[in-house]
């Protein structure tokens, strides 16, 4: 791709951040390169394939982010999850699933991250009703 056209990955891969962040940062402090390549190549690529549905990957995404313990991570994804309409129990499903195949360490730090991820939420929610 050219530099003077505009790559349609980025867009893409914008909006679909954009659903799933709610305006949030899809790349929150990691340099410009590695943001952009995200935003091209995982939400404007791989997110976008078809053969599965966008909760389902969220869903498998967040799998994966409590198997390996990467807790910064699901903060950001159980947000994601959230505002794709994932409720919290098929979450908390997932999470006491997980625990039996990768531990329960990796599945107790999972539940207290969603449930401050969920709190959070809460508020955030309740102020904007609050406001309006």
């Amino acid at each position: 791709m050219s530099n003077d056209q505009p790559d349609p990955r980025i867009a893409a891969g914008r909006e679909l951040a954009g659903k799933l962040f709610a305006g949030g940062p899809a790349t929150p402090a990691i340099h410009k390169s590695l943001a952009r390549h995200t935003v091209a190549h995982l939400f404007g690529e791989v997110w976008q394939d078809p053969t599965l549905e966008l909760q389902e990957r969220s869903l498998i995404t967040c799998t994966v982010l409590v198997a390996t313990g990467r807790e910064a991570e699901q903060h950001l994804h159980f947000r994601g999850a959230r505002n794709l309409g994932i409720s919290r129990d098929k979450l908390e499903a997932m999470i006491t699933h997980v625990a039996h195949y990768a531990g329960w360490p990796v599945a107790v730090s999972a539940s207290r991250t969603l449930a401050e991820v969920w709190d959070t939420m809460d508020k955030e929610d309740a102020a904007r009703k609050g406001s309006k």
